[in-house]
Order: C-alpha cells, then structure tokens, then sequence
C-alpha cells in the first residue's frame, strides 16, 4: 500500500522538496488544519500536524501521527487503537523558558506596577527590586524547556535546582537535581518556583495551598506547563494576604480564564494567555519541521522515532 502522507505542518516550498525527497514513493499532501478534508484525512497513512483530536476517527487508514505541539493530553483517547503517536516535544523550548525568564524579570523589577501607573498617568518609585543574582531557583519539572530556563537563569547568577520523575545524571542546565518527592523540602529554599509540569493524574493540583504556604513570603511562583498543576484559587487567597513578591501565570485551568476568577485583579499577578510557545518564533517553527523531517526519515527507515508516546 503506498504511503500517503498528509501534511498540516506550516511548511515552506523548499521543505516540502525535503519531505518529498526523503519519502520519494509517497504521495505528499500539503493543507491547513482549518481546510483538511475528509477525504485527506481517510487516505493518511502518516499525519503530521494540529488536527482537532475528534477528527482521528475519520483516519481509517492511519498508521503514525505527530503532532506539532510538546504536549499530549488533548489526544488522550483519540489517538485510534494501533497508531503511532509522537510530539514534538523540545521544538519549543526556547521559546517558553524565554517567555518564563521575562516574566520572572519583569516581577523581580515591578514592570506590572510600573506598567499600571502608566496608565493611571501616576509617576511613583515602586521601592525595593529583586535579582536572580545569587537566587535559587526550583524547577518543577526539568524537560526539554526546564533545562533551557535553567541554563538562562545560571547565566545570570542563580543556582537552579530541577525536579525530575526519573533521574540518570545531572542535566545541563541545573546545579542540583532531584526526584519529585523532594518537592516539600526544596519549595521553603527556592526564590523562584518554575511549574513546568504536563497533565496527568499525578500532577492535577499538586501546587496546593500547603505547598504554597511552604515557599518563601517573598518568592515568586511561574507557571508554563499545564493550569491544571496550580491551585489557582489557593494561590489568589495566599497572594490577596500578602504571599509571594508575585507570580506569573502563562496557563490557567480553564483557558479562557473566567472574568469572575480572583487572579484579573492581583496587582503583582502577571497574566498571558497561554503564549508563551506555539509557534511565534521562527526557530519553534524550523525545529518543528526539521523534527518531522527526521522521524520521516527514521519511519521509512525502520528506526525508532523521536518523542514516541502512549496516549490511550
């Protein structure tokens, strides 16, 4: 049966001749996300892209997909029974632990508030600053962008210390590692608490008000992994009583954020709205690609593919 492989990655005309040359028996299909057809989706036997998960079941004939995000969790049961399944896991990591670094930056200096008085046409000192020279800080999670937020934090004078579910050796980008156990001693030590954390069972709310209250009156918490990791209204109470120097939120559960949830009116809470990935960078973009391309090369080819997970 000849291969038919549908692509709905944003892909330019001289990285289709890639994929073409790499799989030249394959039929190459090029579309969007939003105008792929039934039809394509029938004829798939290699998908690579950002599908809506219910459109799966029209793959009748489907083989391997890869989808172009890091994450898996909204393929949870849909990915049919017999499928490959990869991420593109690590294509943005640059991007989110550049994104996470701002924010932390932005806090440690009180742009929100600057920002705020602007707009009020008030001109006022914001007092006291903080610096991630000589800080720890506690990566929850330390992946493919926990590594890189690190490496970015050591270059500007912090110790970072990773969590990690499985440890085999000290990853670059961190002074200490440790397994995620370890979570309640290390949190009172941290000057900065990055949650990097994808959704399952055994991460949904595991920031809790305890947790929370174990971190320094003065630390700051980031968020850029799943919403569903953060108590959000355990962190609102703690942070309306005077908890954290602040905290930066790039994901919340759900998404849109309610116009009722406490965090809108938390002067040092620092909102975005699930941006800090995707593909606003054209390295993300590039990495994106290059990936599927390899995985290509290496399904055609016999060998293991990159990033391949179970989702059932």
């Amino acid at each position: 049966m000849k291969e038919y492989v549908l692509n709905l990655l944003p892909v330019k005309e001289e990285e289709k001749g890639i994929f073409e040359r790499i799989a030249p028996g394959a039929e190459h299909v090029y579309a969007r996300s939003s105008t792929v057809t039934a039809e394509q989706m029938g004829q798939a036997t290699v998908l690579f892209g950002w599908p809506r998960p219910e459109r799966l079941k029209e793959a009748v004939r489907l083989k391997w997909f890869q989808t172009m995000w890091a994450g898996s969790d909204e393929y949870a049961g849909k990915v049919p029974e017999g499928v490959r399944f990869t991420t593109s896991s690590g294509t943005n990591s640059r991007s989110v632990a550049e994104h996470m670094l701002a924010s932390v930056l932005a806090l440690c200096r009180g742009l929100p508030g600057y920002r705020d008085n602007q707009r009020a046409k008030v001109w006022r000192d914001g007092g006291a600053a903080k610096t991630l020279l000589g800080s720890t800080v506690l990566v929850v999670g330390a992946g493919h962008v926990g590594g890189v937020f690190g490496k970015l934090c050591q270059g500007l004078g912090a110790r970072t210390v990773g969590l990690k579910r499985s440890i085999s050796g000290l990853p670059d980008g961190f002074d200490e590692i440790f397994p995620m156990g370890s979570l309640n001693e290390l949190l009172p030590r941290a000057d900065v608490v990055a949650l990097i954390l994808p959704h399952a069972p055994e991460t949904a709310g595991m920031m809790d008000a305890e947790r929370i209250g174990l971190m320094k009156d003065d630390a700051i918490l980031v968020s850029a992994g799943r919403g569903s990791v953060l108590d959000q209204e355990a962190l609102a109470e703690a942070m309306a009583a005077g908890k954290l120097w602040g905290a930066a939120l790039d994901v919340t559960e759900p998404e849109p954020l309610p116009e009722g949830s406490p965090l809108w009116e938390i002067p040092n809470l620092l909102l975005t709205p699930h941006v800090a990935g995707g593909m606003r960078l054209e390295i993300t973009r590039k990495a994106c690609i290059e990936l599927a391309q390899e995985n290509l090369r290496r399904y055609f080819a016999g060998e293991p593919l990159i990033n391949e997970v179970r989702v059932r």
